[in-house]
């Protein structure tokens, strides 16, 4: 998940900062069903979709249906609302203020083992873009370790990535210090380590005059997918096919973002005047590069495509670290069912 991203940037930079009005056919679903009657504002579902963060390129593909008429297309008026710091997205899933929320499988296996109705539909992100961030000379993970450095990790890595890299890697919690969402301690002393998102920290430091070394997780086997949709048991049970268009639509949303991501920047900087064209640019060219949207099982099943075998691989990482019971059936905590039956390809 993001946390203290705008912090993370403003620290370093000191600084480092129509929907056209159409009348839209609900087009053909991937089921097959065709609507053949243009569909009047009054007669759209309307949706309150929540992300994780505020409005960034890594959201782009939500925005792009939204500022295409994508979502119009599936008969869906979506109203996409920012979170932040303050922002509890599963609280306002569970409490039916929100149809869908921008998720981490990590925190709704834990939400579904304390008995939440919550399910992930889709995974945008293939991969996790969590990294830790070292300074030109450190070339490895293994450099990290080796040399004893410090690495400054947030509250949440301890339940997340941290126990990973203590279980592949042999790290240990003795070179822990707390993070602050503040690059500024990193710019300072050339020892440190920290975590930091792909598309927003590297950038910040590169800002402040540091090309740093950058270690997606994702890239050494850390297997949790990212910005995923969540919703409620409720809304799978009671309104399957709003479920499949809203799915359908976000995805086409993100091949369309990649196309020509103007309609989709355009709406996120309205939304987060903070977010510069040069910021965006940087997150679009690292989640290319990575392939985190449009790679791994993307590149043949299509984006948002997961499997049962990635979360198997993720329950069975959490089963090792102890983070969560025996008794947790994961097939509670997602569905394949609402994935694109036609692979939506880049």
């Amino acid at each position: 998940m993001r946390y203290g991203k705008e912090r993370a940037v403003a620290a370093a930079k000191s600084a480092v900062e129509n929907r056209s009005a159409v009348s839209l056919m609900a087009g053909l679903l991937l089921t097959g069903l065709a609507v053949s009657s243009p569909v009047s504002a009054e007669e759209l579902d309307k949706i309150v979709f929540g992300t994780n963060w505020y409005a960034q390129a890594e959201h782009g593909g939500f925005y792009q249906a939204q500022a295409t008429g994508i979502y119009e297309k599936y008969g869906l008026d979506v109203s996409i609302q920012m979170g932040g710091p303050q922002v509890n997205g599963m609280q306002l899933l569970v409490a039916g203020r929100r149809d869908f929320s921008m998720g981490y499988p990590i925190g709704n296996i834990k939400a579904r083992e304390e008995g939440l109705p919550v399910k992930t539909v889709a995974a945008a992100f293939q991969g996790d873009p969590q990294a830790l961030i070292a300074h030109p000379n450190v070339t490895s993970l293994e450099q990290i370790k080796e040399e004893n450095l410090p690495v400054y990790i947030a509250s949440f890595a301890h339940t997340t990535f941290w126990p990973w890299l203590k279980a592949e890697y042999g790290f240990t919690d003795d070179v822990t210090r707390p993070y602050t969402f503040s690059v500024a301690p990193f710019m300072a002393d050339p020892k440190i380590v920290q975590q930091g998102y792909l598309s927003s920290e590297p950038y910040a430091m590169k800002q402040g005059g540091i090309e740093p070394s950058v270690f997606l997780l994702a890239d050494y086997g850390y297997p949790a997918y990212a910005t995923t949709i969540e919703t409620t048991d409720k809304m799978i049970e009671e309104n399957p096919e709003l479920v499949r268009r809203f799915v359908q639509a976000s995805m086409e949303g993100w091949a369309s973002y990649f196309a020509d991501p103007a309609p989709g920047n355009k709406l996120i900087q309205k939304e987060n005047p903070q977010m510069t064209d040069e910021q965006i640019a940087y997150g679009i060219e690292k989640m290319k590069e990575h392939g985190l949207v449009t790679g791994g099982d993307a590149e043949t099943g299509g984006i948002g495509v997961m499997t049962d075998e990635r979360w198997k691989a993720l329950h069975d990482f959490m089963l090792k670290a102890e983070l969560i019971s025996a008794d947790l059936d994961i097939h509670d905590a997602y569905t394949l069912e609402f994935l694109p039956e036609e692979p939506v390809l880049n």
